[in-house]
């Protein structure tokens, strides 16, 4: 099998990796490979296994430096220590390339519960948007960074757990990115202004994209989407925020959270407490969100620098990753 490649493995198949979990079937497809429901033969339990591949036409030395921070990264997740995080288990190793073994989570992701139900009141939503936030700060307290903040990594288990998945691009403070030259990595209609543009992320970055999370949560679509990614990045970096208006008293956390200046976004601190009340049937103070105007950076007579288009991606699975 060329180094990289997918694996096909069809059901009931009798693969399996490092000696140790059996791969079942298949439950989705992600940015950074595939992710399977496996059996872990030692411990005899069901998981989750992620098969994580390099993008195509990555030159080997690449690849191989690719696999080595992402195992890295991997076991730097599996430090984040909080309820709402997936659990990563294992690092396995089998033929040369990474597999995240974590706990299987069932239920269904915030996207699929869009996609069925529509819009969400802004209660049910800032309950949802509290926990990924709890999560997002406890990684962020192990200096990881999410970047990748969407319905699609949101998972709704099947015992109330509000879950964050998918850390497979997750970057951990003061380390390397794990993207070519010119290449963005997450969901363009959920990325930062900053990361548009080609700037340093910071935990700041993922709480805009939770911002987005939930204003997609309320209005039925996120803020900046337009019909190309790289549109889409002008409109994060150029347009105003459309005015929610279905959010009701999760305006102002929202508000906040879509500064477009990151040292003008409302703390995480101040977000979570606002979601948490809105979230028990309350309505925050007045002056949850920042009062300070954001004012352009850029000067009226410089042109802003152009956003960089990301490379496609395989949709988000619905089930477990990392």
């Amino acid at each position: 099998m060329r180094r990289g490649a997918p694996v096909s493995v069809d059901p009931g198949s009798e693969r399996v990796i490092a000696g140790r979990y059996r791969l079942l079937s298949p439950l989705g497809e992600g940015g950074m490979g595939t992710v399977w429901l496996a059996r872990d033969e030692v411990l005899r339990r069901e998981v989750a296994v992620k098969e994580v591949r390099a993008p195509a036409g990555l030159p080997a030395a690449d690849v191989e430096r690719m696999y080595t921070r992402l195992e890295r990264e991997a076991w730097a997740a599996a430090r984040v220590g909080n309820r709402n995080v997936v659990t990563v288990y294992d690092v396995a190793t089998d033929e040369g390339r990474p597999w995240i073994v974590m706990e299987l989570v069932r239920g269904i992701s915030l996207a699929e519960l869009l996609d069925a139900e529509g819009p969400l009141s802004p209660q049910r939503a800032a309950h949802i948007g509290a926990e990924v936030l709890s999560a997002l700060r406890a990684a962020h307290e192990a200096g990881v960074l999410h970047r990748d903040v969407k319905p699609g990594n949101v998972l709704l288990s099947n015992d109330g757990r509000v879950v964050l998945t998918d850390f497979g691009i997750a970057m951990v403070e003061g380390s390397s990115a794990l993207t070519m030259t010119g290449e963005v990595v997450g969901s363009p209609e959920f990325l930062a202004p900053e990361r548009a543009l080609g700037r340093t992320p910071g935990p700041e970055s993922d709480l805009w994209s939770l911002g987005v999370l939930l204003y997609a949560a309320v209005e039925g679509s996120s803020p900046f989407r337009h019909d190309t990614p790289l549109s889409t990045l002008r409109a994060i970096v150029d347009e105003e925020l459309p005015p929610p208006r279905r959010a009701g008293p999760l305006t102002p956390v929202i508000e906040g959270l879509l500064r477009k200046d990151p040292a003008e976004r409302l703390p995480a601190a101040r977000a979570e407490q606002g979601l948490r009340l809105i979230g028990a049937g309350g309505t925050p103070r007045a002056d949850t969100a920042p009062t300070t105007p954001y004012v352009p950076t850029v000067a009226a007579h410089r042109q802003p620098p152009t956003p960089t288009p990301p490379q496609p991606s395989p949709a988000a699975p619905a089930a477990t990753t990392v």
